[in-house]
């Protein structure tokens, strides 16, 4: 196999892919390395506005995007929505990266937030997978790339509701291998680690954390979302066609170590 073979395992080029959650954060990274590859990005979230403002930021970067508005919470709006983007190209790729966290300890934790937390962290994961699903299985081929976290393998205090919700979607992963791979499809999951993100903006302004974080850490930092490019081509590319319900930890080593 010659250089230029090797490469092209890992073009994105003429491939569509979703991205739910991608005007900010992980999902916005992964969108812009998408794009960088070669793919046509849809950009999914709630708020217009955000979104015309991630769809300009990947034109302005020489990438193509379009923008697809509904709630990840909401069937009835996954469904159209996800009709609409089928109906004009076919969904090669999805990423399901939407998500929110809410904090605080198990025995205080508000039966609302744990609703919200679960719809969005769950719930929405299922439903557009669940969409998207049926145009790949009758194309033969798909990738789905699932957000996961380090939470899907270890807990901390306050956040055990999240980290139920992230230990599900490492198991859902290997759910939809298990009645998905027979008809093409690659299903993965990738699991960051502590990244600096907005949704990690208050944990990263905690000097105190912040120092824990850089000692528990290995690789001795935070993640920067540039960490997260690699991972997030490889499973949407043909590269990784024969590796199906796995979880990669993008965590600088911090699950290994004790």
């Amino acid at each position: 196999m010659d250089e230029g073979t090797i490469f092209e395992l890992f073009d994105l080029s003429g491939r569509n892919a979703l991205i739910t959650g991608s005007t900010r954060g992980i999902g916005r990274a992964i969108a812009q390395a998408l794009s960088r590859a070669g793919a046509h990005v849809i950009l999914n979230g709630r708020s217009p506005d955000a979104l015309a403002e991630a769809e300009e930021g990947i034109r302005k970067s020489g990438g193509s995007a379009s923008v697809s508005c509904f709630d990840v919470t909401d069937a009835a709006s996954v469904y159209a929505g996800i009709a609409e983007i089928e109906a004009e190209r076919p969904i090669d790729i999805l990423v399901n990266n939407a998500g929110i966290q809410r904090r605080a300890p198990l025995h205080e934790f508000d039966d609302d937030d744990w609703r919200e937390l679960m719809a969005t962290n769950l719930d929405g994961l299922y439903y557009v997978s669940k969409a998207a699903a049926p145009g790949m299985i009758e194309r033969g081929r798909g990738k789905i790339i699932n957000i996961a976290s380090v939470q899907s393998e270890l807990a901390r205090p306050g956040i055990a509701p999240y980290t139920a919700a992230k230990g599900a979607v490492r198991n859902f992963t290997r759910g939809m291998c298990a009645d998905w791979a027979q008809f093409g499809l690659q299903i993965n999951a990738i699991a960051p680690g502590y990244f600096d993100t907005p949704l990690n903006a208050a944990l990263v302004a905690d000097s105190e954390f912040d120092t824990w974080i850089r000692k528990r850490t290995p690789a001795g930092r935070w993640g920067d979302l540039k960490d997260l490019h690699g991972a997030a081509i490889f499973l949407s590319s043909s590269a990784s066609d024969f590796i199906n319900g796995q979880t990669i930890y993008v965590d600088g080593g911090i699950t290994t170590v004790i």
